[in-house]
């Protein structure tokens, strides 16, 4: 799937494109601009400008007004400008008019999105998984013959038919590539799910979160194993699981990949494979980066992707990550507008409904260690509860062992 990969061997300059509409005012705008320029560097690409509209919704034929994309046309033309990424998913009719327009390469947060998966999969389950995306996101977007794909099929099945255009057969193409690639993803789910069987009835703690909130590291601290750790979006893509032990408790912690804001559908159906580690798991401990801007915000995707892969009423644990790295701004005495995040010190959002959740939440640094006792005590608490339900006869052995450690 080269094709659809951009190039990590040279920096390609690129501009990025967002609209202000009333369901996203200016500072959203901004900080999804952020974080698709966030994007856009893990891809190995640099975003040297932005453009942004306000507009009551995207236009049907070209995303931005006409004025606007003359705009970006001539800077895309006087710096000499190869690719130009759209914050939001493009239709096949505005991908086409878009780039008939401004003739560079066209991408959307989705196709992005895909790309930074390919060039990080690096397992066979990952890349079939991959590429069954990327092929469902390329079928409805067919505005041009594909003559690449007529090239991986060979033998006389693929002649056309009488009037059989070329986009047709290229759409029959793809669709036998799904087909496929859902058959092996089935083969290789089959033996997945054999080595979970095989686990037995180990507690199974599962991280979940935001991608790059700090999920890796931390399994590499509770688990003492060395787990890929990137400051980069979806730095890990396959689940990782290792049998972690703390005090004379066994259970098994699994690292997943992250979400993120508008997370493209093709990616959520293709990795529901590798989310089984999140439907399998006894309780999910939900990493929450407490020094990002917008943490409340993507404590809401997180919680609502979960809530469309797995059962809302399982256990979770809250655990703020990165207390090193919180920084606030007060407030000046003669300032009387409303605070905001930015004005409101760590100890005061501890008070806040960050610590309600009866117990569920915790204040930790994974990279600086602080407060890692304390989860470590809190997750032999919960594991411990889940374990002498699942065997009522190991609960004297708990307290004799708890009394011998007094």
């Amino acid at each position: 799937m080269k094709e659809f990969i951009i190039s990590d061997t040279q920096t390609e300059k690129a501009v990025l494109v967002g609209l202000i509409t009333p369901e996203q005012n200016e500072q959203k705008v901004k900080e999804y601009l952020d974080e698709l320029a966030f994007l856009a560097e893990t891809a190995g690409t640099e975003t040297v400008k932005r453009f942004t509209q306000r507009l009551d919704y995207p236009h049907p034929v070209t995303f931005v007004g006409s004025g606007k994309l003359i705009e970006i046309k001539e800077y895309v033309i006087e710096h000499e400008i190869g690719l130009v990424i759209f914050d939001d998913e493009l239709s096949a009719k505005q991908l086409r008019n878009i780039e008939k327009e401004l003739q560079v390469r066209i991408m959307d947060r989705t196709g992005l999105i895909l790309d930074i998966f390919a060039l990080r999969a690096q397992t066979a389950h990952a890349k079939t998984q991959v590429e069954l995306a990327q092929y469902q996101y390329m079928l409805p977007r067919l505005t041009r013959l594909w003559t690449h794909l007529e090239r991986q099929r060979g033998g006389g099945a693929m002649m056309r038919g009488p009037g059989e255009t070329q986009l047709e057969t290229d759409k029959r193409i793809i669709q036998d590539k799904i087909a496929k690639l859902k058959h092996d993803l089935a083969d290789i789910d089959k033996q997945k799910s054999v080595q979970r069987k095989n686990r037995g009835k180990m507690v199974r703690i599962a991280l979940v979160g935001y991608t790059n909130v700090g999920k890796s590291t931390l399994m590499t601290l509770l688990s003492k194993s060395e787990v890929f750790a990137e400051n980069k979006l979806f730095a890990t893509l396959d689940t990782t699981v290792r049998k972690v032990i703390i005090e004379n408790l066994p259970f098994l912690l699994s690292d997943t990949v992250g979400f993120i804001r508008k997370l493209p559908t093709e990616l959520i159906e293709s990795f529901k494979s590798t989310l089984d580690e999140v439907r399998e798991a006894d309780l999910l401990v939900h990493i929450v980066d407490i020094s990002h801007p917008s943490f409340e915000e993507q404590i809401e995707v997180v919680s609502k992707t979960l809530a469309e892969i797995d059962d809302p009423e399982k256990p979770v644990l809250m655990v703020f990550n990165k207390t090193d790295a919180f920084t606030f701004t007060p407030k000046e005495a003669d300032d009387l507008t409303p605070r905001t995040r930015e004005n409101i010190p760590l100890d005061e959002l501890k008070q806040t409904w960050m610590s309600k959740p009866q117990g569920n939440a915790l204040f930790i640094s994974a990279k600086e260690h602080i407060n890692i006792d304390a989860l470590k005590s809190l997750l032999y608490e919960r594991v411990k509860q889940i374990h002498v339900t699942r065997f009522p006869y190991n609960d004297f052995l708990f307290q004799q062992y708890e009394e011998e450690e007094e």
